[in-house]
């Protein structure tokens, strides 16, 4: 029996209180024959308070020797005054450059049990199941230089390079296309070229790589403007977007709000694919923060980051059917009418974060 070997990193806030659950979904699958080996560690303001770092040594260590990292969220009051360099987000920051998590896939699923938590209509997005595909290593955010200057009449020039490399669109594109395989086949890449050189090497290198390597998926081109219109306008439209760094970004935050929630969306990163196993290095890992107002209290959603365990099933381990089972236990929960405060119908009584896990746990029981 293969052994899938996974890390978890807690974290601060909710973020303790979100694993727990998925150590329940664990362990349910290991007591049905799947081999999990799971490791603990800290990261965040919990990693600052023990070893003055953000995330240890060892713990980076451990994340490189897994087969999936799951992230679980950082931060709070207690450490805004901590030194830039070791601050609580610094940890994430470290495991993405690390591991080289390039790729970040964000879903934005819309339950038919949930579609009037949206702010959109019913119409709109009930039934939605699209696929942010977020270039995450490059761009203006890491582009050089980055500066603000003071010139010589005391006025100031603030500068952000927007920059990217042949391979870096190649790779993301490749990401997309393959993922846009397994679901409904078509991919749509947001730019904009009509400005922007970067947005014209963007399109002009996914157009390359569809015609030589993908030509069975349909692609269309969307100005990043448009996308976002399209988005609130008619998002089932869309299948897999893919995009660069800061359109993502902004394009991805738009996507999770149709579905009425962040607490109920998951994320995967992921890295180049290793030519010798075809593995790629991972981490998984919610949406949302680590919402200290609500830490402790047993009210948190735990469905983004069960969620988040279920791409993991999927995406890093190849478990299909398990993936599909929980995905399916999810959704049967949420039909049943159990749900946290921040996505209970008005005049229901909402139920607490460990009650969610037990009742995701005892659907799996009853679908098996």
């Amino acid at each position: 029996m293969a052994t899938h070997k996974l890390l978890l990193l807690p974290g601060d806030g909710i973020g303790p209180e979100v694993m727990r659950e998925v150590e329940k979904i664990v362990g349910w699958f290991r007591k049905r024959g799947v081999g999990f080996e799971t490791e603990t560690d800290l990261v965040g303001g919990a990693a600052y308070d023990a070893h003055g770092a953000s995330i240890s040594e060892a713990a980076m260590d451990r994340a490189q020797q897994a087969d999936a990292v799951l992230f679980g969220a950082v931060g709070g009051a207690k450490w805004d005054s901590v030194p830039y360099a070791v601050r609580p987000e610094a940890g994430l920051l470290r495991l993405r450059k690390e591991l080289g998590l390039f790729a970040n896939l964000r879903p934005a699923i819309c339950y038919p049990a949930l579609a009037d938590a949206s702010s959109l209509k019913r119409e709109v997005v009930e039934g939605l199941d699209i696929m942010i595909v977020r270039e995450l290593t490059g761009g203006v955010y890491f582009g050089e230089p980055k500066e603000i200057v003071t010139l010589e009449d005391g006025s100031q020039r603030a500068i952000d390079t927007q920059l990217y490399h042949t391979h870096e669109v190649e790779r993301i594109a490749r990401v997309a296309f393959d993922l846009a395989r397994k679901r409904r086949n078509k991919v749509s890449s947001a730019e904009k070229m009509n400005v922007m050189k970067t947005g014209v090497f963007w399109r002009q290198t996914v157009t390359r790589i569809h015609k030589a390597e993908f030509s069975d998926v349909e692609l269309e081109h969307v100005l990043a403007d448009n996308c976002a219109m399209q988005l609130v306008r008619w998002p089932k439209q869309f299948d897999v977007i893919v995009t660069d760094n800061l359109f993502g970004d902004i394009l991805s935050d738009i996507a999770a709000m149709l579905t009425g929630s962040l607490g109920m969306l998951p994320s995967a990163s992921l890295g180049a694919e290793d030519p010798a196993t075809g593995q790629r290095k991972a981490l998984y890992e919610p949406v949302h923060g680590s919402a200290p107002d609500i830490a402790g209290k047993g009210l948190a959603n735990p469905i983004a980051m069960i969620g988040s365990f279920g791409m993991a099933l999927r995406y890093s381990f190849g478990l299909l059917d398990e993936a599909d089972r929980l995905d399916k236990a999810i959704a049967n929960v949420l039909a049943s009418g159990t749900r946290t405060k921040d996505i209970a119908a008005p005049g229901t009584n909402p139920v607490g974060t460990q009650d969610v896990g037990d009742a995701i746990v005892k659907e799996l029981e009853a679908l098996s």
